[in-house]
């Protein structure tokens, strides 16, 4: 909520600000657009390698007046000991100033040894300014503002207030989409009024005006080889869990993108191919369940030999039923298997795997890394599923393969990402090619 208040406080200053969200995460990044009315763009070192952060960032940053970055997790926390994958890391890759954010809930004195012991800790990273959040009242930040006065040299930016007007709803997979918030606007307005109020602006971008420029790189523009190739693709309440720039690749390629609706919408547009992604499908059961007309749709047109692609909840999708909470509902039954909520995540985190004999989009053999985080697994499987990926980490479908393939479809709980190691896109396209009739 700082982030998502800080994009908006300065948008509606005038400035244009690019938001990056580090790690892999969809709903994050839903918040920043939606508050600077620009599209968010991942920065992750799991599936991308430096050159890639740095194209990314440039590429799309080359019109804004700020680039900021909402980190994940601490500023040194990552799945590498030594920091290499850390918030820390893309601050010193990047060479950009850190605005460290503390949660100051019951302390005060005590948040000199923190601040100290994370200068400390690396000197290479540049921790500009300090954010109190959730402070107590007038006389909570006047404390916290004197311990880190006299015991630091960290100018302190802003002070946040606890504040329930700051709070949005959250779940199991983490906050609520910008989708489902009513009154979105509204809500980005508070957020930005009350975050912009508590924070010196001025000095904000005074720090980040003293970061190096970001220099101008355009974006790479590949040959539009697919042309008038239409891929179908779910984007509602139940389904929104796509990467920006793996949609901007599609575009790039030459393939239109055409949205559709699957709890309104009663058939499939015209289209060439079908992609549904992950989101939040369990939520939204009993209304997909009763587009009867969709369903059978989707089914007939799979089984017709439609070329589809499914990640997590798209994957729910196309099973026989969805079962949360004591509750089953019927879904596509393209997928011999019912889809079971659980109370605790069933995958989460990194991932990575070898593509199988059997995975339909062409032989590729280097390792390919990916994500996943889903409490729902499958239950009331077919005899012997053909399956597109061996795991080497993470847990997939059976703690050692992913990606069922019926027909022309490949559907798993790996969430991928394009990249120059894994252009998935470019081979699901390719894919969608070779099947299209003379």
């Amino acid at each position: 909520m700082i982030s998502t208040g800080l994009a908006g406080a300065l948008t509606t200053r005038g400035h244009v600000v690019q938001c990056f969200k580090k790690g892999p995460d969809y709903i994050d990044p839903m918040w920043l657009a939606a508050a600077s009315g620009r599209a968010c763009y991942n920065l992750d070192f799991n599936t991308m390698n430096p050159e890639e952060f740095t194209a990314l960032m440039c590429s799309r940053s080359g019109n804004a007046d700020v680039a900021m970055i909402e980190a994940n997790k601490g500023l040194y926390d990552g799945v590498d000991l030594k920091g290499r994958d850390s918030n820390a890391a893309l601050a010193k890759l990047i060479k950009m100033p850190v605005i460290l954010v503390i949660d100051t809930n019951g302390m005060t004195r005590g948040i000199a040894p923190l601040l100290l012991g994370y200068k400390a800790f690396d000197l290479d990273v540049n921790i500009a300014g300090i954010i109190l959040n959730k402070v107590g009242g007038p006389r909570h930040e006047s404390k916290l503002r004197a311990a880190v006065e006299t015991y630091t040299d960290f100018p302190v930016v802003g002070a946040v207030g606890r504040n329930s007007k700051l709070d949005i709803g959250e779940r199991h997979l983490g906050l609520t989409t910008p989708s489902e918030t009513t009154h979105l606007q509204a809500k980005i307005a508070e957020i930005s009024k009350i975050v912009g109020a508590s924070v010196d602006l001025d000095k904000l971008l005074t720090i980040a005006g003293a970061a190096p420029q970001v220099p101008v790189m355009p974006r790479l523009r590949p040959e539009p080889i697919y042309k008038g190739m239409k891929i179908a693709i779910a984007r509602d309440k139940a389904f929104g869990f796509y990467y920006t720039d793996d949609l901007e690749r599609f575009g790039a390629l030459g393939a239109e993108l055409v949205p559709f609706n699957t709890m309104t919408d009663t058939a499939l547009p015209e289209v060439d191919g079908l992609f549904i992604g992950g989101g939040f499908p369990e939520t939204q059961m009993e209304a997909l369940a009763a587009n009867r007309a969709l369903r059978s749709d989707i089914k007939r047109a799979i089984e017709a030999g439609m070329p589809a692609y499914a990640e997590c909840g798209g994957l729910m999708y196309l099973c026989n039923a969805m079962v949360w909470d004591g509750q089953s509902y019927d879904m596509c039954g393209v997928v011999q298997a019912d889809a079971v909520m659980c109370k605790r995540p069933q995958g989460r985190g990194y991932v990575q795997y070898n593509a199988t004999q059997n995975h339909p989009w062409g032989r590729f053999t280097a390792p390919t890394k990916a994500h996943e985080f889903h409490y729902a697994r499958l239950e009331n499987m077919g005899e012997s599923p053909t399956y597109a990926r061996k795991l080497m980490r993470g847990a997939g479908i059976d703690g050692k393969h992913d990606a069922i393939v019926t027909h022309n479809l490949v559907a798993g709980f790996c969430h991928l990402r394009n990249t120059a190691e894994n252009p998935w896109v470019d081979r699901f396209l390719a894919f969608v090619q070779s099947k299209q009739k003379p």
